[in-house]
This record gives structure tokens, sequence and C-alpha cells, in this order.
């Protein structure tokens, strides 16, 4: 089934170019957005998401519609093509179901890879660095039952390299800044310490 998607960013901007490529290509079911790139729930991507089955071609305009940074634009891509969804840019040129197709996929898991491993490297020194100014020393106090089932929880997932860091906070519905300050614990303190850490103790 070819399935189409179209993005604008505002309501003032307009959405017919768009969807006039994708008819023109063929596409029997199409799911429009005008929201930001930069939002980060987008209903009607959602849908379209649920909505594949193994075999269905996707049509964009560009590829840049589909993710709000080159990072998720990868990682959608990525996943859809591992699901058997064929990915197509009506004006970039991108065609997943050719070599040349297949070849950028690859390229693309390798710049993923590539990222995931630097930013593990740089919170890895960070973390370091800070423990050598003394910044990481001395024992938190008064976390509630909730923040210590989250601490727990994110000491599982935290050393997986294949995780990033965003991935992990998303997960489990973080702030960035929150994620580093509970890696700081993670990285001085046990289980046994943190679980002592409750309110009242």
């Amino acid at each position: 089934m070819k399935i189409g998607y179209a993005r604008v960013s505002t309501k003032d901007q307009n959405l017919d170019l768009q969807l006039e490529a994708l008819q023109k290509e063929g596409c029997e079911k199409i799911f429009e957005e005008k929201i930001s790139g930069s939002t980060k729930n987008r209903p009607e991507l959602d849908k379209m998401i649920e909505h594949f089955r193994p075999g269905d071609e996707l049509y964009v305009w560009r590829l840049d519609r589909l993710g709000r940074s080159l990072k998720h634009i990868i990682d959608l891509v990525l996943a859809l093509s591992e699901k058997g969804i064929i990915i197509k840019g009506l004006t970039d040129g991108v065609d997943t179901s050719t070599i040349n197709g297949r070849l950028f996929l690859n390229l693309m898991a390798s710049l993923a890879e590539y990222e995931r491993e630097l930013i593990h490297e740089r919170t890895k020194a960070g973390l370091q660095s800070a423990r050598a100014r003394g910044r990481l020393g001395g024992r938190p106090k008064g976390y509630s039952k909730e923040t210590i089932s989250k601490l727990l929880l994110m000491r599982s997932v935290y050393q997986d390299v294949k995780k990033s860091p965003e991935e992990i906070y998303t997960a489990l519905n973080l702030t960035r800044a929150t994620f580093y300050r509970y890696a700081k614990i993670l990285n001085t303190h046990t289980d046994e310490e943190i679980k002592k850490m409750t309110v009242g103790k």
C-alpha cells in the first residue's frame, strides 16, 4: 500500500504542493500534519506508524518532513526499514528499495551508531571530570519512593551503549537535566545506598 505523509510547520503554510505530489504518486492514504518539526508530539505521524504493514511504501516530499532533528529522522527511517517499510523521498531522490537506497540506509545506521558512541563518551568524560572536581560527593536526601524507583530502573538501562541519553530519559519521562543529575547519583552510590534516600531517612 502506498502511504503519504505531508507536513508544514504552521497553519499559515499550505500543504497543497505536497498533497498534489503524493496524489500523483498514487498514494492511497495520506496523513496530513500542520505542526512544527521541533514539536515532540505529532499525532498524525504516530497514527501513520501504527497503520503500516510490512511491504507498505511511505512517500514524503523530503525526508525532513518526517523528523524534528537529523537524529530523529535517522532513527525513524531505520526503524521503519527494519519493519519492512520502503521509504521514498520525492524531491531528494531517496528510495530504500534500490541498491543506492540500501547504501543510504547503511550510512545512516553508521552515523547513528557513531553519534551514540560520541554521546556515551562525552557523558562518561563529563562524569569523570565532575567526580575529579569533587562535585559528586555527599549523599542526596529526601527522595520520594517514585524517584527511588526511577533511579533503580535507570540503573538497568544506563550502561547500555546502544541507547542514547535522550532515549533513556524520554522512556523514563525525565527531563535532560534530571537524567544527568540521576546519572551522577548512580555513578557514586550503590543500590542499597539509593534505597535509603527516601524522605524522612
